[in-house]
């Protein structure tokens, strides 16, 4: 067989994406390769399609027994033998995979890295035919990625002892250069060839909200959404049960997930969430690398991430079809204060000196700053992602909320000069709110002890809404015209730039229009996931119908039911109503082995149908 036939055979598509022949060829030829795809992209496929035609047996390294788990399963159903090696298996189970291994019965093997090194996989690998390793989620191999993984330290040293070198090919959907460079120096790339395919997801929509009550966003949003499936990530295991008791207490079926959490519940909850039992699930970041749930609608970021890179991955969880799905960030000024603490007591790189300990907090005091710059931004939500990323597009992408508001540039002359005015006569020792409370004359009895009830500027801002003097302070700062530290507990400076504010140039700054602004909803409505919106020609009363036969089908094979068939599969079927097994092969994402399984009795669900 070739690629294509491998392609239709097991996979059930007709014709590969961006960047995966490229990838696939490259690896046939023996060449090693860098693959920087987003998710939803089918980066496995890049690795799985050649390791199914290479002679031997491909090692793919991932970081999560969930991801694993997800990858085999898939594998299986779709008539691949594939196994996975790691902490959940019993030594007689551990035994007889290496067993089984070392007969040849897998094609494809999902490893741990903190295994590669042992004694008994050792022992096997010196003596197997290995093609190719493949090193998945290849970001964590970086001190300055967002999640560094020691044990990925350890990939080259397992590739070097082996007899014969195999073609080595890395994968990660989140890259920034100094990324790059990290992953092409520790997995010792030979002449790799690097192939990204871009960050931008044209299905999601972005969102900033920056509304006081989060709590009533999300039930808004549920309730505008109630048979979608989604994630609320919040930043602390506090929050999350917090958030998850009061959706509890609103009657909707979520769960949660934390580290704090037995592994027992931990698992039972993830569970839950895949098969549809619970389709929202509240967690802190511990949750979701490695979850290949297709029908994820929306993701909700019920606190502000750390860093651009955190955002992307988790927010692009949501949408992995490729169909429509909302990514809403719930931002508050005290997130910021949140993260900066939590970057300070940040003490799990056990690997690194004490000096490039200091280095990495840096570098996340730096992300941290571009994170809050993107919930403050008035420009293109997207575009500034992509920019981060060393993308150039255009500044106004029709799809997240700050294309579909209106704005307009408003004068903020005399409030700058009176933020700076105010930063210089306290001696340039107080944060943002302290400033913020100052100009606007709050009667607090931390004013009082600190002397700024006193200071000359106290209260001259009063008639200037509070977020309006928070926005143009985060304007400010975005434009250096003040500098905030990067302490422990942040202190706005004055910089060269801040003398410009008093000279006879007006500032400038975009904002919403107020009176045109649109509710929340509405901007989501426009942009974000539509009901009924998914996939033209699909006949949803039919979709239901065959949903609910994969539950029935999922809950006997005991798998989640996208493995069975996603969402994109279902209603692609619902739109053309196979009457033929040929027919039923044409089908998104049905491959021969699919075919043969569940054909007949998706078929009878259609014809019944028709038959109404």
């Amino acid at each position: 067989m070739d690629k294509y036939q491998i392609l239709k055979k097991y996979f059930g598509y007709d014709c590969f994406r961006e960047g995966q022949e490229e990838i696939i060829d490259t690896l046939l030829l023996g060449q090693d390769a860098f693959g920087i795809m987003p998710t939803g992209a089918g980066k496995s496929l890049c690795y799985q399609v050649p390791a199914l035609l290479m002679k031997g047996i491909t090692l793919v390294v991932s970081p999560l027994i969930s991801l694993m788990k997800d990858q085999v399963g898939t594998l299986n159903q779709a008539g691949i033998h594939a196994a996975f090696l790691n902490s959940t298996l019993s030594a007689g189970q551990y035994k007889r995979a290496l067993q089984l291994a070392g007969e040849g019965t897998y094609k494809i093997i999902y490893i741990a890295p903190e295994r590669l090194l042992t004694e008994s996989f050792l022992a096997f690998a010196l003596g197997a035919d290995i093609s190719m390793v493949t090193v998945d989620e290849a970001h964590c191999v970086s001190q300055w990625g967002q999640d560094f993984r020691p044990a990925y330290l350890k990939i080259a040293e397992f590739i070097r002892l082996l007899p014969k070198r195999p073609v080595v090919s890395a994968f990660t959907a989140t890259a920034t250069r100094e990324v790059r460079e990290d992953v092409l120096a520790a997995l010792e790339l030979q002449e790799p060839k690097m192939i990204t395919t871009g960050f931008d997801r044209k299905n999601l929509f972005y969102r900033v909200s920056a509304e006081a009550d989060k709590f009533a966003e999300v039930m808004h949003y549920l309730t505008e959404h109630p048979t979608e499936s989604g994630i609320i990530y919040c930043l602390t295991r506090k929050i999350v049960e917090e958030v998850c008791a009061r959706l509890w207490q609103k009657g909707i079926p979520a769960v949660r997930y934390h580290a704090g959490l037995s592994d027992r519940e931990r698992q039972k909850n993830q569970d839950d969430f895949l098969y549809d039992a619970a389709p929202v699930m509240v967690a802190t970041n511990a949750f979701g690398m490695g979850i290949d749930k297709s029908n994820v609608r929306f993701v909700i970021h019920y606190n502000m991430p750390k860093n651009i890179e955190s955002y992307y991955q988790e927010a692009g969880r949501a949408g992995r079809d490729g169909e429509e799905a909302n990514c809403i960030l719930l931002y508050a000024p005290k997130d910021v204060v949140l993260n900066q603490f939590l970057i300070d007591q940040e003490t799990e790189h056990g690997v690194l000196t004490e000096e490039e300990m200091e280095l990495v907090k840096e570098r996340d005091r730096e992300r941290l700053k571009q994170m809050t710059f993107y919930c403050t931004t008035n420009g293109c939500l997207r575009e500034f992602i992509l920019r981060y990323f060393g993308e150039y597009t255009t500044n106004y992408c029709k799809k997240c909320s700050n294309c579909l508001t209106e704005f307009e540039e408003i004068d903020i002359t005399q409030i700058a000069r009176t933020i700076a005015a105010c930063v210089k006569s306290s001696g340039q020792r107080f944060g943002m709110t302290v400033i913020t409370d100052t100009l606007h004359g709050s009667r607090s009895s931390k004013l009082k002890q600190n002397g700024m009830a006193k200071n000359k500027y106290f209260g001259s801002l009063a008639d200037v809404p509070i977020y309006r003097i928070r926005q143009v302070m985060q304007f400010l700062s975005h434009k250096g015209y003040i500098f905030v530290t990067k302490d422990q507990y942040p202190i706005v400076k004055l910089t060269e730039t801040s003398e410009a504010l008093f000279d006879q140039t007006p500032v400038l700054m975009k904002a919403a229009k107020e009176q045109e602004k649109k509710p929340a909803a509405d901007q989501t409505k426009q942009g974000g996931n539509k009901q009924k919106s998914h996939f033209a020609g699909t006949d949803y009363a039919l979709f239901e119908e065959l949903r609910k036969l994969r539950m029935e089908i999922a809950k006997t094979e005991k798998v989640p039911p996208y493995i069975v068939f996603s969402d994109k599969s279902l209603r692609d079927m619902s739109a053309r109503k196979p009457k033929t097994k040929a027919a039923f092969l044409a089908v998104n994402g049905v491959g021969e082995h699919k075919c043969r399984k569940y054909g007949e009795q998706f078929l009878d669900v259609i014809a019944k149908w028709e038959e109404k």
